[in-house]
């Protein structure tokens, strides 16, 4: 990091480092024991199942200790490393007992919440009943909500929402045979069993009700597009004519391909995009991204030949665009990887971290850059669609008989 004054700070000198990676590699080898006699504890409790994430981090925590021992032991023994080597080897020491710990202190807040629900077994078993109706009672209206989004919007835009409709039902489904169960061991006083139900429960329920959510926010997402379409598209048309002139105004024998060609997409999509709009239901958000992507092209032909003032305005109206259409976008990719996270590997969770940070470093830009801020949109814009993509790849992997897993569902 940078200290005063923006100067690197200076390294840990190496006798403050080692002496640090022997400290850690002591707490670290303490939580790891005492997390396995909690492990014990907590399986002869709720039973194996509800103990394997605890079992499945314990086991993780173990390899990288034992990595970072074999280091400390390369470190100690009669062959000395220059100086360079051991410090990398202590930051890697260092590096790996806190991927150990960090492990260990979720599934450790897991099990604290389980122990807690097994103390108030009776009273979360009534809150999560209580939601899980509220949930149930909603359902009709989201599908109808889907069916209106159908016929005004067209199936494409409302194949997503329709989706999550039916995952909230599957979730709502399982959430009440859970409640069934801690409801039936509540009665027969076996708490730390109703706890392992109700847990379950309240996780199905929290994503059901993400994806009845999601109705709604797609509902708002469509309307806002459908109305700020004319208007982009007159902008597109206004951006055409002054290309045309550009055009005509360049010197002989100048290169006019690029503009040619920016010209002829541009025109592709407005003829598409009308198109569509009068043949009946099309998805507006959809529209409005190819709209902004032929124009943002148009614009960027055209920066050179415009004023200051004329260009910032032009860039801050894509911009509301691109904004838009990339929080669609990574709201889309945001349900999916919440509610089918057992099966979403590390690439589509990794690509739409980076869409929301891009989201907000264009949200941060706006107010002074509106240019730089509309190339961050359109980055986050993309990279949320791909990370859907490489989600939705992951779960058909996942559910797919011969892959790893066999039937995964929750």
């Amino acid at each position: 990091g940078a200290g005063a004054g923006g100067a690197p700070e200076p390294p840990t000198p190496l006798p403050e480092l080692d002496a640090q990676a022997k400290q850690v590699l002591v707490d670290t080898d303490d939580a790891v024991r005492t997390s396995e006699e909690e492990l014990g504890f907590a399986t002869a409790q709720f039973g194996e199942e509800a103990a394997k994430p605890f079992t499945a981090a314990v086991a993780r925590a173990k390899d990288e200790l034992t990595q970072s021992f074999r280091l400390r032991q390369q470190l100690d023994d009669a062959f000395p490393e220059d100086d360079a080597t051991r410090r990398r080897m202590l930051d890697e020491i260092l590096r790996r007992c806190a991927t150990a710990n960090e492990g260990l202190d979720t599934v450790s807040e897991d099990f604290d919440r389980l122990r807690a629900l097994e103390r108030t077994a009776p009273q979360a078993l009534a809150t999560v009943d209580a939601t899980h109706r509220d949930l149930a009672g909603r359902v009709a209206a989201a599908e109808s909500g889907v069916a209106g989004l159908r016929e005004r919007y067209g199936e494409g835009a409302a194949a997503p929402v329709a989706a999550d409709v039916e995952e909230a039902e599957d979730r709502l489904v399982f959430a009440g045979s859970a409640v069934g169960e801690a409801r039936t061991a509540v009665e027969a006083g076996e708490n730390s069993r109703a706890a392992v139900y109700i847990r379950a429960a309240e996780g199905a329920v929290g994503q059901a009700g993400t994806l009845l959510e999601s109705v709604d926010r797609r509902a708002a997402e469509l309307g806002e597009a459908a109305r700020r379409l004319p208007a982009a598209l007159t902008e597109t048309e206004t951006d055409l004519a002054d290309a045309g002139g550009l055009l005509e105004g360049t010197a002989e024998g100048a290169s006019t391909a690029d503009l040619r060609g920016r010209i002829a997409r541009a025109e592709a999509v407005l003829a598409d995009v009308r198109g569509a709009m009068e043949a009946g239901p099309y998805d507006p958000v959809d529209a409005l991204r190819r709209v902004e992507e032929a124009d943002a092209a148009l614009d960027e032909a055209l920066a050179g030949a415009r004023d200051q003032e004329r260009g910032e305005a032009k860039a801050r109206s894509l911009l509301d665009q691109a904004m838009l259409t990339a929080r669609s976008a990574i709201g889309a990719a945001a349900d999916y990887v919440t509610t089918n996270r057992g099966a979403v590997g590390s690439q589509a969770r990794t690509r739409l971290a980076e869409a929301q940070r891009r989201w907000e470093r264009a949200r941060e830009l706006s107010a002074t850059d509106a240019r730089g801020a509309l190339a961050e949109a359109q980055q986050a814009d993309a990279l949320a669609g791909q990370a859907l993509a490489l989600a939705e790849q992951d779960v058909r992997g996942f559910r797919s008989p011969q892959g790893p897993g066999g039937m995964g569902g929750m």
